[in-house]
């Protein structure tokens, strides 16, 4: 049966495994059972059903989804949606909580997913991480553990798609953050409709869909089942950049250009394409340059061979195999310098770039990635 916020450990872990405390964690009932999604269709809207069974149907038959749940109205409806297709094509739907521990609210909110899980009737599984902000960032710091907390948590069930929430507001946001922060081209693709972390790969079915649309299905939700979602206060928290133009710019933007975030969507996708064809020849690129069996390194000397303008693209390309952030244009001409006039064997000096908890190096004529602590 299901079960409700009774079951929510309190110590973090709820996948079957070890709990912070060492005790084992509870679960909620498994089944996606098509009664219970069948139970909350008023709820559901056509047009957020519909990107979820065409994402969901290129996935392998009968590999299990996962959610993550944040138990805002976003991640909630998304939930909500994923169990009536899951249901429908026999699938196993899992939810996954991270607790980051950054509001006093935060242990409410974990109740209030594994509730809706129970409401549901599928599993919940949520862990608490400690987010360590110095360096890059509260925000960014958050985002990389919490997407290292769902991979390992997914791994744990053997799970290997996860569903995220992001939608359309949340795109054209993205983009307009980037434009100011002076991304380039590429950068103005924003958020992808599918990311690979680690081994697991995360969908992005609503990136078309308008939050008002999520927001309508939450309310009609909320009036049959009674649950309410979180509210996370640092959405409307002007010291945050996303909160700020929330709060500040998108009332002028919505009253002089009301359709300002499908534009800006539209030139995600834009850009994504140009995205592509820019990887494409990236990848090219990358074969010439001898790179390791792990693609951690590879040759200077083919590197400075390339023609300028393929430099930067190829190292951007290897740096996301890496899975790392890419660096901002003023360090991106600082490596170009470094690599350009370092000796071909790297032995004139002493070549060590640090970026995001990695050490970029040259060490006997290649250019290597290696974990902070394998520099002395």
């Amino acid at each position: 049966m299901s079960s409700g916020p009774a079951d929510v450990p309190p110590d973090g872990l709820d996948s079957g495994g070890l709990a912070q405390s060492g005790r084992r964690g509870r679960r909620s009932s498994n089944p996606c059972v098509l009664s219970a999604a069948a139970s909350w269709d008023a709820a559901c809207d056509a047009s957020l059903l519909e990107p979820l069974r065409a994402v969901m149907a290129t996935l392998p038959a009968g590999a299990a989804v996962g959610v993550a749940l944040s138990a805002g109205a976003d991640s909630a409806m998304l939930a909500l949606h994923a169990a009536r297709v899951a249901a429908t094509q026999q699938r196993t739907l899992h939810c996954f909580h991270i607790h980051h521990g950054l509001q006093p609210e935060a242990d409410v909110w974990m109740t209030q997913a594994h509730a809706l899980a129970g409401l549901l009737q599928v599993s919940c599984h949520s862990r608490r991480v400690v987010v360590d902000g110095q360096g890059r960032g509260m925000e960014a710091a958050a985002r990389a553990a919490r997407y290292a907390a769902l991979s390992e948590l997914a791994q744990g069930v053997g799970l290997a798609h996860m569903l995220l929430a992001h939608h359309q507001d949340d795109q054209a946001e993205t983009v307009l953050l980037r434009l100011l922060r002076g991304a380039g081209p590429l950068g103005l693709a924003a958020m992808r409709p599918l990311m690979r972390f680690q081994e697991l790969d995360c969908h992005r079915p609503w990136l078309d869909q308008p939050r008002s649309r999520i927001l309508a299905s939450a309310r009609v939700f909320a009036r049959l089942s009674g649950w309410q979602p979180a509210r996370d206060p640092s959405n409307v928290d002007p010291r945050y950049a996303r909160a700020a133009l929330r709060t500040d710019l998108v009332p002028v933007l919505d009253a002089r250009w009301p359709a300002w975030r499908q534009t800006l969507a539209r030139h995600a996708r834009q850009a994504q394409d140009l995205s592509a064809w820019v990887d494409d020849a990236a990848h090219d690129d990358w074969v010439r340059l001898q790179p390791a069996a792990d693609g951690r390194s590879f040759s200077l000397a083919a590197w400075r061979a390339l023609p300028p303008l393929r430099q930067v693209p190829v190292l951007r390309y290897w740096l996301r195999t890496l899975g790392l952030r890419m660096p901002t244009e003023a360090r991106m001409h600082a490596w170009l310098r470094q690599l350009r006039q370092v000796h071909a064997l790297g032995h004139d000096r002493n070549v060590r770039l640090r970026h995001d908890g990695v050490w970029i190096v040259v060490d006997r004529g290649r250019v290597g990635c290696v974990r902070e602590t394998q520099v002395e």
